[in-house]
């Protein structure tokens, strides 16, 4: 393999990366979608999710251009199956309870704002540009679910138990977030990508403020939970592609 074919698919595989990441958790979001506790927040959950969309439609699309295979978003979110998918495992995390989703947004959103403010200063100009639109977003997203993981760990016991009982299982999930796929180094060492272990040191900071600020002991930091970069995912992502993917299953290459 070439060079160059070589950084193609490197530059593939971390547009999909993030881009899948975007689209499940923005789908996982949707289904709060008329649920949530109160019809402000309703509002807020869905917009989020509709953000998180909107990031996985750029990275897509850019990551069906860089393949060149005629792979567009659609295609890229709709026609691949669970083992295709490279979406980090905490994103597919089922919803629980709304304490539950909101400690998972707050733990990715930490990391989305660390990474998209360094992509920003991307060498790659289509990069950089979707990091600056998702920027703006992603600082208001973490400023919301902060907000909320501090009110309802710092609430009342009942809120306090269900903060802590999210904390434990989803904190095993963050590890993944550090890991770099393959080519990722050498996208980093070129400028065009973000070396995601680099990002740990400020997500820590500020998820142990905020944890601390919600009287949640922060986990320590012991064996982590891997394998959605390598296709490999929890028994949760097969049954929310299958709802995703229904209607493009059924009916393919459907219009409205």
């Amino acid at each position: 393999m070439s060079t160059q074919a070589s950084s193609r698919d490197a530059l593939f595989a971390y547009a999909l990366r993030l881009g899948d990441t975007s689209l499940v958790l923005g789908h996982r979001l949707s289904e709060w979608c008329g649920h949530a506790p109160e019809l402000e927040e309703d509002i807020a959950l869905t917009n989020i999710a509709l953000d998180l969309v909107g990031h996985a439609r750029l990275l897509l699309t850019y990551a069906g251009d860089v393949e060149g295979k005629g792979r567009d978003e659609d295609r890229l979110a709709y026609r691949r199956d669970v083992f295709d998918y490279r979406n980090h495992l905490l994103a597919e995390q089922p919803n629980r309870d709304f304490g539950h989703t909101i400690l998972r947004q707050f733990l990715h959103d930490a990391w989305a704002v660390e990474l998209y403010e360094r992509l920003a200063g991307s060498a790659d100009a289509t990069l950089a540009a979707i990091a600056a639109k998702a920027v703006k977003e992603v600082r208001y997203h973490v400023r919301h679910s902060g907000e909320w993981v501090v009110r309802l760990g710092d609430g009342t016991d009942a809120s306090h138990a269900r903060m802590a009982d999210a904390l434990d299982r989803l904190w095993p999930y963050t590890g993944e977030m550090f890991e770099r796929t393959a080519g990722e180094a050498e996208l980093a060492a070129a400028g065009i990508a973000v070396d995601a272990a680099e990002l740990k040191a400020a997500w820590t900071a500020r998820v142990s403020a905020v944890l601390e600020e919600a009287t949640l002991p922060r986990p320590a930091d012991g064996w982590m939970q891997s394998g959605g970069l390598r296709g490999e995912h929890s028994e949760h992502l097969g049954y929310l592609l299958a709802e995703m993917q229904f209607l493009q299953r059924a009916y393919p290459d459907a219009t409205w």
